[in-house]
């Protein structure tokens, strides 16, 4: 775009002069007269509301000093008559519109019933002026424009949506395209042709504004300086472009050919071209639109923004029908839209130019998305300490982001569409029930563009832009680095509670970590999967997964946090329902956590390899392993000991693995620090942790006989005794269930030393403990088998070994190793 172009001014600019037609006065000749022109009224303006009495009243109210005392009477009589034919004819036109109620709101239904139970009499001379001080037909250059001066009514309700015109849409439309094949241009014939069929001025408005949305193109060559702009309603309608007068124009053209009183108003619009901030004063309008009248109260429309965009990136027109601006209430018009004549406000209170440009700009989705500004209530801000705040309200559930950049001057620049956010570590976008909070934090002085795009909860297309601000940052904020957020918000997200997520232990502000330690917990409406991650922006991914610990259980997730790392850190949550292991894992929650205390060091970090399921939870229910002694995923000990007792009520067979850091080495493997007893139900994990540190235990079942073991859940061993443990005996595959171990309990013996034994194995002969002699065990009364047995120095092991036949073969159960003399 040329620099010559680039400093105009402009938002679908006109070129051509604005034509403001008179009205034509009413005629006012008499009663007779009026209740004739009362009849035609009532007969063709059956437009949803008021009917359009004025003309009557008006008449009533100059003719009543010249009738005579002797004619007044007669007067009535007529007007009862005449009063009489309205409804009867009134009568046959409802019936005659039934057919199509379908299209009918309620609101016309109720009103159109209250018309035609009106009548029309004379009246006292006061009345009559009150009357006409309410019901005045509005004309250009008068300072009424409603129906009456009571509550003026409302786009919803002249009608409940736009599929009410579905009907009126289609016909427009399809009518449209004929006539541009049969290259027919004629104003007159074109209005006729797209309102056949239409029932009241409402519905012949809407054919007409429907089809110049989809047959007229902004003329950006025009607009350019690069071609001839196109102006006259013919031009227009044969080369289907045209800027902004050529809608307007056409658009009053057409509404006179059909009979309804339409005006073209110009003044200032803050579309394509606006300057952000720019002082509108002693500067030219560059803009054109309609009013039109329906039932005696005016309504603005604006069919060059209903089309579509410009992007002048490209150039170019973007079709994209925008039913937003078809009788656009005053209230919203009026943030992007300021006639040059303050009655066209169409505002109780018109507002002033400088109020004009310091509102905040919202497009026609924040008001389809029903949002509303809390703050700010203008479009500049400037920083508090660095710090700037966006808050929205909503009323149906919504997603947002935002987009924060240099400022860029023009305020139509960039996409109106975004997929992900962009430079999210310059804000915080939290969305709580009913509002978005948005916690602008700009990285260095200077003045930035502000987005914000939105679109329903439950929708997948882009967001679109919303509203825009300006923010001026004299003096920013020393921070740390935040993460980037690519999840949109920060707290549970919008659709959280529809993916099972039904309440968080955190809310959506900022989380302050205390000694580098932080537990998440989310309450779930049904059982979930989870998936966590966790970012810095100076930690390794490989190092973060080592920070993050989650336990899954039937109504609850919990996930345990350590932060290795002073700073920000993005802890982000996904889930999917717990049975469905076909569909992906969503995004339900992003929190942000600051680390500025005290540190966990690396040593001190969870195990690697740990699974995504610590701790009992939903895995280990449906296995039938219950009763867990201990229920967290995180056990600490000071004596290196610890026992975890649980109940296996399918008899499933168990596997279980102790691990840690690979570089860590012990004298011993450390399968030989875990010893299982398994006694009818009940099953115990002993653990003797060989030094100081974290270790993870792993527990596994085989659910099907002869299939694979399966990880159930894992366990985080933090050992805080410098002390090694001994190890336990080795055991192998003939110590089964129901054999008990009561003493010796290591498997570390000293040398030339008695050692008392004390088992229980059931079902066998003989139990024998095996070393440079064999030696036999004896049964007492409570069936343990018991026995001392000297250790000596010659042999490294002493094995514990059982016959169970007769046969006298010996089956070994398990070893225990003898510390070697120097």
């Amino acid at each position: 775009m040329s620099a010559k172009v680039a400093i105009q001014k402009f938002s679908f600019p006109f070129s051509c002069a604005a034509r403001l037609p008179q009205q034509d006065e009413v005629t006012q000749t008499g009663c007779v007269q009026a209740k004739a022109l009362a009849l035609h009224d009532l007969q063709e303006n059956t437009i949803i509301g008021e009917p359009n009495r004025v003309s009557v009243v008006g008449a009533l109210v100059q003719d009543e000093n010249r009738v005579p005392e002797s004619q007044k009477g007669l007067a009535v009589d007529r007007a009862e008559a005449s009063q009489s034919a309205v409804v009867c004819r009134r009568s046959v036109f409802e019936k005659l519109t039934v057919e199509n109620e379908d299209q009918r709101p309620v609101a016309k239904r109720q009103l159109s019933s209250e018309s035609a139970a009106r009548t029309i009499t004379v009246v006292k001379k006061s009345a009559v002026t009150k009357e006409l001080d309410l019901k005045l037909k509005p004309h250009l250059g008068q300072q009424v424009f409603s129906a009456a001066k009571g509550k003026r009514r409302c786009r919803k309700d002249l009608f409940t949506s736009s599929e009410v015109f579905f009907k009126v849409d289609s016909h427009a439309i399809r009518a449209g395209a004929e006539l541009k094949e049969k290259c027919v241009y004629d104003v007159k014939t074109i209005a006729q042709s797209i309102t056949q069929g239409a029932r009241n001025e409402l519905e012949k408005v809407r054919a007409i504004w429907v089809w110049l949305c989809h047959n007229i193109e902004y003329d950006v060559s025009g607009f350019l300086g690069r071609s001839e702009k196109v102006s006259s309603p013919e031009e227009v309608i044969a080369t289907g472009r045209g800027v902004c007068c050529g809608y307007s124009n056409l658009c009053t053209e057409m509404c006179r050919e059909v009979g309804i009183d339409c005006q073209e108003v110009p003044g200032h619009s803050k579309g394509i071209g606006y300057r952000q901030g720019q002082s509108l004063k002693n500067v030219k309008s560059d803009h054109l639109w309609n009013a039109v009248l329906l039932g005696g109260q005016w309504f603005l429309l604006d069919a060059c923004w209903g089309a579509g965009r410009v992007d002048m990136e490209h150039e170019s027109f973007v079709k994209r029908f925008d039913d937003f601006y078809f009788l656009t209430d005053p209230e919203e018009f009026i943030d992007s839209h300021f006639p040059d004549e303050g009655k066209w406000q169409l505002l109780d209170v018109p507002i002033t130019l400088e109020e004009f440009e310091r509102r905040v700009f919202k497009t026609s989705t924040f008001f389809n998305l029903g949002l509303r500004l809390i703050q700010p209530q203008h479009a500049h801000i400037l920083t508090d300490d660095g710090e700037a705040n966006v808050c929205l309200g909503f009323s149906r559930p919504a997603t947002f982001t935002y987009e924060i950049t240099q400022h860029q001057d023009l305020l139509h620049c960039g996409a109106s569409e975004q997929k992900e956010s962009n430079n999210s570590s310059y804000g915080l976008l939290t969305v709580s029930h009913r509002s978005m909070k948005l916690q602008l934090l700009p990285p260095a002085s200077g003045v930035y563009d502000v987005k914000v795009f939105a679109r329903p909860e439950t929708a997948t297309t882009p967001l679109f832009w919303v509203c825009s601000f300006t923010v001026e940052c004299p003096t920013p904020r020393a921070m740390e680095v935040i993460p980037d957020n690519p999840f949109l918000s920060w707290g549970l997200q919008t659709v959280a509670g529809s993916l099972g997520v039904a309440g968080s232990s955190q809310g959506s502000e900022v989380t302050e970590v205390k000694d580098g330690v932080f537990e998440l917990t989310l309450k779930t409406s049904r059982p979930l999967m989870v998936v966590c991650e966790l970012v810095h922006p100076e930690l390794e991914a490989a190092v973060a997964k080592r920070c993050l610990a989650t336990q899954i259980q039937p109504n609850v997730l919990t996930c345990h946090v350590l932060c290795p790392l002073r700073g920000f850190y993005r802890l982000s949550v996904f889930v999917r329902d717990y049975e469905k292991t076909d569909v992906k894992f969503q995004n339900a929650a992003n929190f942000l956590l600051h680390c500025k205390g005290r540190v966990v060091s690396l040593d001190e970090l969870f195990p690697p390899n740990l699974s995504s399921v610590c701790g009992p939870g939903t895995r280990t229910s449906e296995a039938g392993l219950i009763k867990f002694s201990h229920t967290t995923a995180l056990l600490s000990t000071q004596q290196g000991k610890c026992n975890i007792t649980f109940h296996n009520q399918r008899d499933v067979e168990l596997h279980t693995v102790l691990s840690r850091e690979e570089n860590k080495t012990a004298a011993m493997p450390l399968s030989r620090h875990l010893f299982c007893t398994y006694t009818d139900t009940k099953v115990t994990v002993s653990v003797s942790l060989p030094d100081a540190g974290v270790y993870r235990l792993g527990l596994y079942a085989r659910i099907t006989p002869g299939g694979d073991f399966n990880p159930m859940c894992d366990f985080v061993l933090r050992n805080s005794c410098d002390q090694p443990c001994p190890p336990f005996p080795c055991v192998y595959a003939a110590w089964r269930k129901g054999c008990v171990l009561f003493e010796p309990r290591v498997g570390l013996l000293e040398p030339l030393s008695w050692v008392r034994f004390r088992v229980r194995v059931p079902g066998v002969q003989r139990l024998s403990i095996v070393g440079e002699t064999r030696t036999d065990l004896k049964l007492n009364k409570s069936r343990v088998w018991e026995g001392e047995v000297f250790s000596g120095n010659g042999v490294q092991q002493l094995k514990l070994a059982a016959a169970s036949g007769e046969s006298g073969d010996m089956e070994v159960l398990m070893t225990f190793d003898i510390k070697q003399v120097d």
